[in-house]
């Protein structure tokens, strides 16, 4: 037995509450399609009051706003919200942490850890950004941008009220 499908409009139906483009209909556009040119990129949201431990798979994107513990991910982008917790391994292209990391990051282009956010653990990543607030305690290693080899890891220990400022 099979379920009817959402009528067009419904707040359930997709692309609910997705205004149209302008003038799409006269230059023969349909507003609810998604573009063909432009990869769809497979997303986990982790929500907020939500925890999950284990294995994640063929997400190339992961936001986390709840709690992720695991051994290690692997992924396109992650992006950890203001009270959101990833403890655990993880290795991204691109990070953004306004959260809480808690465990080993490797990223492999850019690092940006805003006001809220909390770095605990060890890092590695080729740029860094660190708004004022942000916060990284344990060991950072910058890699390098040719193959030679990484930079020493720098141990990060700042005072428990001074918050770390750099820029990258």
């Amino acid at each position: 037995m099979g379920r009817a499908p959402l009528p067009p409009g419904s707040p359930l139906s997709p692309n609910a509450g997705v205004p149209p483009m302008p003038g799409a209909a006269a230059r023969g556009m349909n507003p609810q399609q998604p573009k063909k040119d432009v990869p769809e990129q497979r997303t986990l949201v982790v929500g907020r009051g939500i925890s999950v431990q284990g294995t994640v798979q063929d997400a190339e994107r992961l936001v986390v706003e709840g709690t992720v513990e695991s051994s290690m991910i692997s992924a396109k982008e992650l992006a950890v919200m203001p009270g959101g917790l990833f403890r655990g391994g993880v290795e991204v292209e691109n990070a953004e942490i306004a959260g809480t990391v808690d465990g080993t990051l490797t990223v492999r282009g850019s690092l940006t850890v805003r006001a809220t956010g909390r770095l605990l653990g060890k890092a590695a990543c080729r740029r860094l950004k660190v708004e004022d607030g942000g916060q990284i305690t344990g060991q950072l290693e910058m890699l390098s941008d040719d193959n030679k080899a990484p930079k020493p890891a720098v141990p990060v220990t700042p005072a428990a009220d001074a918050p770390v400022k750099a820029e990258g």
